[in-house]
């Protein structure tokens, strides 16, 4: 058939900020899809909000555009670039809902322009769940009983049939977005209410609850000529009731016979033939009974998902290459298999000898208040993934590439009560493995387990068999008897958990298993199980006898990865990991990466020439080292995952790259850190250590409050607070960190106005290069994670600018930098203090690259590999002629009860970028990108602390000439009036109604801002940041950003689209 000629450029929609339900397993489609169109020869167009994306590289596509993803945006892309045709289903649920949003107001009929992956009748009959069901009962299969709602009367009517519990789902949204489980009509209420308000169709899908059946999905390809192949089956570890994407799963399905797996195969494919999907990948999800084996079928993606990255990564089949080809009019027979040899197709049905295992990983630590209940509304940040020869090995190598501080079936580190263990194995929670154990422990029957958990016989055997060999390795003589060490290795037992077993080190541990000859090999992910030849080194660790890594003698270098996502260390390492392999591979070493995240394009088999998918623990690394011998490693890319590592890699005589870990505890350790400031006559805000809690209350009288308390060793702002009198510091050193000799804590004083600084440079030991200086747009409080930023900074002077820098030069002088540098700082009073320094990657790297058109990790990568600055011929970055704001997304909307407050602990999981000519018109498109509606008119509460009512004459300058009335409290409404302000006084929450929670409900209200400060003070006005984000009104909790919203409120010019390939001509 081959691929069409009538098409020459392909429009690619991305999937914007990384969200909960949507993360960067979208990038590593995006960038196959990318690369795949273009082997063929097409112009691709690429547009995405996500500037720490593989796929916004300038290189990637033809014309690549950072710009909000809607279809006002789109239209005027379109209208420049005139692609033939669109391809959405790379771009998650974003890119589907866009592409619907360009049919619906005439945009693919105005400029001709085809939606080629899916068709839209397909991603209407897939994505609407009534036209879905019909779907599916036309082919002879079932659903859950169910029905189709547009308001709360429907609803109701529909429940009489369906009867509790029910699950009610808002129709095209993503991760379970405003999905839940009501089991009385009070909750059926409020979740229908929510669901509909979510729902961008203002529709509900209304189904019977399947109260312990056992959930599968199917990763499915077809092509034109109805060529069907499965690439995966999935199985859910947790019974019905989870999301998908909160439930460990395990691929392939452990506990279908294979008359269940046929059924599940042909019932996938009759259901991809019947939507229509033609070209490309799905997902298609069923619920068995296990009592009875009844099959319903849950629900289909007709795009790559969540789902298809595991896949891939699972098998090796590269499901978002294969759907872009396809999507072209290839056929899968006409295709190769890049990764075996010997021109086996695309329509060879990926076959694997192993087992794998993912867990997701969870960020409840940062939203004080939300419950750890698992729903089906999805709340994971990440996830990892692990190979194995058995379940129990893949599994127990997961927990550990968690980054928990968990090795396996840890136990409690207290006695639980029979209640609480009972609690903890009935309730899905990401703890309930943990409790399983403990119960297992209790000698609790396998049949009770099953009754409680709802999870399969078959996995509750599996972790039964785990915690009885703790047992064994609790007996005399364990180090010595090498058939029960080597047992115990191919379970799964890390030596650090073997070390905690018998009470011994890891280090001892791992010379005795040494000494006793018992190593991993390293086995290939090839599709095939070994049935045919490949030269793709993509690698698992497991104990077996044969060892397939072979590896080479050429010059070398490792990287080793960030492990999951989480909030503090997400994409933005993963990308700087890309870059170093990328650059040197183009500068002659063999680059071999060390990960265990399946979403990410680090992982993807032709990153790196070598690609080992292990946990980054000490052992696992130790073990790759020792078979691949690199020249180097490089671990300041991957966030504090690999830079634990440091200190023990070098105590391995491990030769690691760029700056050492020496210069890398300096900067992390607040005490070193401190006597460096003092001997290098740097200035830092009044500050002091503390080792105990007298000490902290001793030096916050000393310095003064309000302060800023920080621990050591931490990424995200993790543990930090602002304190604002002696009475919150022995809260918090009570409630929210412990502080002892191993776990200090600095306490800062807390510069309230100031303007906080990220700069971002580059040092190869003799030339400095500061690459960009980002100004905060959120005052000083803000985790420089969750603040908005600009490049170059949009309202300091030159003079300030230039102190800066003489500033930041000082501070790298007077260390041992090799490559990246990241220092913030802050201004105020005419003043520069240091606040801190990372001697590695940062968060803002991908955005700085894209802001300059540098590729900073690149550049810096060579360095760390001894090529200099002047050797590269890079000596000076360009001056900008335009602005750069970085956005952060927020995931409060999945957290009910949490006060959407920002503060120095980061809870973003994600950002946009905008790009204009001035200040305004950037900042105006990351708010845009970032899911912000900035009102032009209406009514704008305001009500701020003390301080910030300097800043209220030009606010209400900006409001009033903009046509807003203005509501506030008490002791903003009197400053307002003081200006010659007119304004209407309104209760606060705590003064008697009607108050401003009324008005924002009845409508009345389109813009608050509001400022606070004081344990006490935050917790009375949660409810107004609350009600802000659950009624979808803009909302801003700092000064500084309610600056910034009202001058794009009086902005009247509308924004332009320009590419980066011209932006960085």
């Amino acid at each position: 058939m081959g691929k069409r000629t009538d098409l020459q450029s392909i429009l690619i929609i991305g999937a914007g900020p990384i969200v909960i339900g949507q993360a960067c397993e979208f990038d590593y489609s995006g960038v196959q899809a990318c690369k795949a169109l273009r082997e063929e020869g097409y112009r691709v167009i690429l547009v995405n909000s996500n500037p720490a994306t593989i796929m916004t590289d300038p290189e990637l596509a033809d014309s690549t555009y950072i710009e909000p993803i809607n279809w006002k945006s789109l239209k005027k892309i379109i209208a420049i670039e005139k692609p033939d045709a669109i391809l959405p289903t790379m771009g998650g649920q974003t890119g589907l809902n866009a592409a619907l949003d360009l049919d619906k107001h005439g945009v693919l009929k105005e400029f001709n322009v085809e939606l080629i992956g899916a068709t839209k009748e397909a991603i209407d009959k897939a994505e609407d769940r009534e036209k879905f069901a019909k779907a599916i009962d036309k082919i002879g299969l079932n659903t859950p009983k169910a029905g189709l709602a547009h308001n709360l009367e429907e609803a109701k009517n529909i429940l009489a049939e369906v009867g509790f519990p029910c699950i009610i789902r808002p129709n095209f949204t993503m991760g379970g977005t405003g999905s839940g489980i009501a089991y009385n009509i009070d909750e059926f209420e409020y979740i229908c209410e929510r669901g509909l308000d979510l729902s961008p169709t203002t529709e509900l899908y209304i189904d019977q609850y399947l109260t312990g059946w056992k959930e599968y999905e199917m990763e499915v390809v077809r092509d034109k000529a109805d060529n069907c192949i499965i690439i995966c089956s999935i199985e859910n570890f947790d019974p019905m009731g989870v999301h998908t994407g909160d439930s460990i799963t395990v691929a392939p399905a452990q506990t279908l016979t294979d008359k269940e797996y046929q059924h599940m195969r042909d019932a996938s494919m009759a259901i991809l033939r019947e939507i229509g999907v033609e070209t490309g990948g799905s997902n298609v999800q069923f619920a068995i009974n296990p009592t009875n084996g009844e099959m319903v079928v849950i629900e289909m993606n007709p795009r790559v998902s969540r789902s298809s990255a595991l896949a891939s990564k699972a098998t090796g089949f590269p499901i978002a290459k294969i759907a872009a080809k396809l999507a072209v009019g290839f056929t899968l027979d006409e295709l190769e298999n890049d990764i075996s040899e010997d021109g086996i197709p695309a329509s060879f049905e990926p076959t694997i000898d192993y087992v794998v295992t993912k867990i997701p990983r969870f960020n409840f630590e940062k939203f004080s208040g939300a419950t750890h209940t698992l729903t089906s509304q999805m709340k994971s940040v990440g996830e990892v993934m692990a190979i194995g020869s058995t379940f129990k090995e893949s599994f127990q190598k997961a927990i550990r590439g968690l980054e928990i501080d968990k090795n396996g079936l840890d136990p409690f580190d207290r006695s639980l009560k029979k209640s609480e263990l009972r609690a903890g194995i009935i309730s899905p929670t990401p703890e309930r493995i943990y409790y399983l154990g403990e119960a297992l422990r209790q000698d609790y029957s396998l049949d009770d387990l099953h009754k409680m958990s709802g999870i399969d016989p078959w996995f509750l055997n599996e972790l039964k068999e785990i915690v009885e060999f703790e047992s064994e390795i609790k007996k005399n003589n364990f180090l010595k008897n090498k058939d029960i060490f080597l047992k115990a290795k191919k379970m799964g037992f890390s030596d650090k958990r073997i070390s905690s077993l018998i009470s011994s080190s890891e280090d001892e541990v791992r010379s005795f298993r040494k000494k006793l000859g018992i190593n991993p090999v390293f086995k290939r992910v090839d599709t095939c199980a070994a049935e045919f030849r490949t030269t793709t080194a993509y690698m698992y660790s497991t104990y077996q006898d044969e060892c397939e890594s072979n590896p080479t003698k050429k010059k070398k270098v490792m990287v080793l990865g960030g492990g999951p996502n989480r909030i503090g260390q997400g994409i933005e390492f993963d990308y700087c990991c890309v870059h170093a392999a990328q650059a040197l591979r183009e500068n002659g070493f063999e680059t071999i990466m060390v990960n265990c995240n399946p979403e990410t394009v680090s992982t993807d088999y032709d990153t790196s020439d070598r690609l080992y998918f292990e946990p980054i623990t000490l052992e696992d690394v130790l073990e790759i080292i020792e078979i691949e011998n690199p020249d180097g490693l490089i671990i300041q890319y991957g966030g504090q995952t690999p830079l634990k590592l440091a200190n023990d890699l070098e105590r391995f005589n491990v030769p690691i790259f760029g700056t050492s870990p020496d210069q890398i505890d300096l900067s992390e350790d607040r005490a070193r850190f401190l006597e460096f400031v003092e001997n290098n006559n740097l200035t830092q805000p009044p500050n002091g250590m503390a080792s105990n809690k007298e000490e902290a209350i001793d030096i916050g009288n000393k310095i003064g409050y309000p302060i800023v308390v920080r621990p050591s060793y931490v990424l995200g702002g993790r543990a930090m607070e602002i304190v604002y009198g002696a009475d919150d510091l022995k809260i918090y050193l009570t409630e929210a960190f412990q502080v002892n000799d191993s776990n200090p804590v600095l306490l800062d004083k807390f510069l309230d106005i100031a303007i906080e600084f990220d700069v971002e440079a580059i040092s190869d030991g003799e030339d400095i290069l500061i690459c960009g200086i980002l100004q905060h747009i959120e005052q000083a409080g803000v985790h420089s994670g969750d603040s908005a930023c600009s490049i170059p900074p949009y309202n300091i002077s030159e003079s300030a600018i230039q102190n800066i820098r003489v500033e930041v030069t000082k501070v790298i002088e007077n260390m041992d930098i090799i490559g990246l540098v990241n220092v913030q700082l802050a201004y105020v009073d005419e003043k520069i203090y240091l606040l801190e320094v990372n001697p590695r990657a940062s968060r803002t790297i991908p955005f700085v690259s894209k802001a300059l058109g540098m590729p900073l990790a690149k550049i810096a990568a060579r360095v760390m590999a001894g090529i200099s600055l002047k050797d590269q011929g890079v000596t000076k970055v360009p001056e900008l002629d335009f602005f750069s704001v970085k956005e952060a997304v927020m995931p409060f909307d999945r957290f009910q009860d949490v006060d959407p407050i920002l503060g120095p602990e980061m809870r973003s999981t994600g950002e946009v970028m905008g790009i204009g000519k001035t200040f305004v018109e950037a900042f105006e498109k990351a708010e845009i990108a970032a899911g912000v509606n900035i009102p032009k008119s209406g009514s704008a509460f305001i009500s701020v602390r003390d301080t910030d009512k300097d800043f209220l004459e030009d606010i209400a300058k900006d409001l009033t000439s903009a046509g807003f009335s203005i509501v506030g409290t008490k002791g903003t409404i009197r400053k307002l009036n003081e200006l010659g302000y007119e304004a209407r006084q309104i209760n606060k929450v705590l003064e008697g109604r009607p108050h401003i929670i009324d008005l924002m409900k009845n409508n009345e209200i389109s813009l608050v801002i509001n400022t606070t400060e004081g344990r006490e003070s935050i917790k009375d006005s949660a409810s107004i940041r609350r009600t802000a984000l659950d009624e979808k009104i803009c909302c801003t909790t700092t000064i500084q950003g309610a600056v910034a919203i009202c001058k794009v409120i009086t902005n009247e010019l509308d924004w332009s689209v320009q590419k980066l390939q011209d932006i960085h001509i």
